[in-house]
């Protein structure tokens, strides 16, 4: 009777077994026979960073739009379920569970601040879903595990780079930096910077912070200014770095403003107090490179204003998915993640590869601010410095 009771349980398990065998393989061949390739889309639409989430969305969409409309990948349209993250880590956190739990994403582009991407890439790693940030910076983002990549330069290398330029080829003896210790993009910018420019030999006169939020950095300034430095470097994102060169200027401040890629877009917003600053940058609309003026022209047409490098980041990530998605045949994110970690491309802000830590290896744009024939600030091509 025991040998029955065993024998029939056997039976049993080999069943269950079976059956969820079965079961694993029809849903692996439902998913390959579906008509349409998700992705996860995390951007702040609102808050104070909404431009940077509402450009990059705009270039994700005409990726899309031009995609779909030429067959869409390996025959199957692309489909965007869009989150906003409002520019805050936990909501980023909140609408990344949702996207994986409700609506079974497993591939997401975004956030684009590195605080909101670094906030979801510890539950994508665990749960082997594949993120690729357009935007996001800070150096630690892809320490979370091999299903994490960037399509942008990290701030180690823009600090660097405009560090060295500052000195090299600027011909500035001195520096001073404004900076947000509570910020890891602004402190990571001001330790890169402050680093290459003495190096290159140059002295950094003057090393003043404030705290995020702060609105009147009049007492910074004036100690900045007892320094006389020839160009004070400003690491945060635009709308900061307008209340600080207003204020800077009429304390009577001449010195060159530097900074770096949070500035896109800020020609829009800024007037004379800007004239003849430099910013690193991922590309500059008025380049010359025939992808940058083809994407240019569409995206002009489609929305009737010039992409900033958040927009062209974004295309830039949907493209580069797509090679991915293409050369395997496969939506997995286990597959796709060994894939990218090898591919090397050509796409809008350039040719890309990844080092070891899914970091893109690519140039950095040196931008300058400018009066136009309009007398308006505007920006201008100056410099493109390789890896």
């Amino acid at each position: 009777m025991k040998k029955m009771r065993k024998f029939i349980v056997a039976v049993c398990c080999v069943a269950v077994t079976a059956l969820s065998l079965f079961v694993s393989c029809s849903k692996s061949e439902a998913v390959s026979d579906e008509k349409e390739i998700t992705i996860g889309i995390v951007a702040p639409l609102s808050g104070n960073v909404a431009v940077y989430g509402t450009e990059a969305l705009n270039g994700i969409k005409l990726a899309v739009q031009e995609i779909n409309a030429a067959g869409g990948w390996n025959g199957k349209q692309i489909k965007l379920i869009i989150e906003d993250d409002e520019g805050n880590p936990e909501k980023s956190v909140n609408v990344y569970k949702k996207l994986t739990a409700k609506d079974g994403v497993r591939m997401i582009i975004g956030s684009l601040t590195s605080g909101c991407v670094q906030a979801m890439t510890g539950l994508a790693q665990m749960q082997k879903v594949l993120v690729i940030a357009p935007a996001a910076t800070m150096p630690s983002i892809t320490d979370a595990g091999d299903f994490i990549f960037r399509m942008c330069f990290i701030d180690p290398f823009q600090g660097r780079v405009m560090g060295e330029y500052a000195k090299k080829n600027l011909g500035f003896n001195t520096a001073a930096v404004l900076y947000d210790p509570g910020s890891d993009y602004s402190s990571g910018l001001y330790e890169s910077f402050t680093k290459a420019f003495e190096q290159s030999g140059g002295k950094i006169v003057a090393a003043e912070s404030y705290a995020g939020g702060d609105k009147d950095f009049n007492a910074q300034l004036t100690k900045i200014k007892s320094t006389n430095p020839e160009c004070i470097y400003l690491p945060d994102y635009y709308a900061t770095v307008m209340l600080i060169a207003k204020q800077l200027r009429a304390q009577g401040i001449t010195a060159q403003l530097l900074g770096g890629d949070g500035w896109a877009g800020i020609q829009e917003y800024a007037g004379e107090e800007l004239e003849g600053a430099y910013f690193s940058d991922h590309y500059i609309a008025d380049s010359k490179d025939p992808a940058v003026v083809k994407f240019v022209s569409v995206y002009r047409d489609a929305y009737k204003q010039t992409p900033t490098a958040f927009a062209v980041l974004g295309y830039d990530s949907v493209y580069l998915l797509g090679d991915a998605i293409k050369k395997t045949n496969s939506t997995d994110p286990s597959v796709l993640k060994d894939t990218l970690a090898t591919m090397e491309g050509q796409y809008v802000t350039g040719k890309l590869r990844f080092d070891s830590k899914r970091n893109p290896i690519k140039a950095m744009v040196v931008v300058g601010l400018t009066k136009n024939a309009e007398g308006k600030v505007a920006t201008v091509y100056k410099d493109t410095v390789n890896p």
